[in-house]
């Protein structure tokens, strides 16, 4: 069952030291932001969902991490597209599971919020996940795999999820001015 499966693959996820190479996520890039993670968690917990794992901060045991805001990766279950959680950009380790009946029930609810900064599909249907990607409103849509972005390809969202473009040429404009300078070539105008 997939519900299994991702349980046991999201609780693997080793947190700590971002300079550990064995280590596979760190700190929130705040406590403040981190307060908002777990706000997330907690309201959706009180509307019904279910934690399937994590829910929690995590403690690092090692001393040179410890004021580190910590939040461990997390699953939710039971949550309806109209919760807060299912329709917000969290911008922290936390995932809602949901089942769906078919393909184009997926696509119209993904595409039914405000945002749309990255999808992922995953198939081992290449043809369907093209479909799919093709139809979904998001900025990045990720097969396959998930959050990885090469610094060479444009990267930003859809809706109200952002406006522009960063990465590969679109960033260069960001280091640019632009001018525009208007000569007349004919006879000058006597004042």
């Amino acid at each position: 069952e997939y519900k299994a499966l991702c349980k046991a693959r999201v609780s693997a996820i080793r947190l700590g030291d971002p300079f550990d190479s064995s280590m596979q996520m760190g700190a929130m890039i705040t406590a403040e932001h981190a307060h908002k993670v777990m706000g997330f968690v907690q309201r959706a917990k009180a509307d019904g969902a279910e934690v399937l794992c994590g829910g929690d901060w995590h403690r690092p045991t090692e001393d040179f991490l410890k004021g580190g805001a910590y939040v461990q990766p997390t699953v939710l279950v039971n949550v309806p597209d109209e919760m807060e959680v299912a329709k917000s950009e969290i911008f922290g380790p936390v995932m809602c599971l949901q089942s769906f009946k078919d393909e184009e029930e997926v696509v119209e609810r993904a595409n039914n919020t405000e945002y749309g900064l990255a999808a992922g599909v995953y198939t081992c249907d290449l043809t369907r996940a093209h479909r799919m990607a093709a139809k979904l409103q998001a900025g990045s849509v990720c097969i396959n795999t998930y959050n990885m972005y090469p610094t060479e390809v444009p990267f930003g969202g859809y809706k109200n999820s952002g406006i522009g473009r960063e990465g590969g040429p679109s960033t260069l404009r960001d280091y640019t001015q632009e001018k525009s300078i208007y000569v007349e070539m004919g006879k000058t105008p006597e004042f």
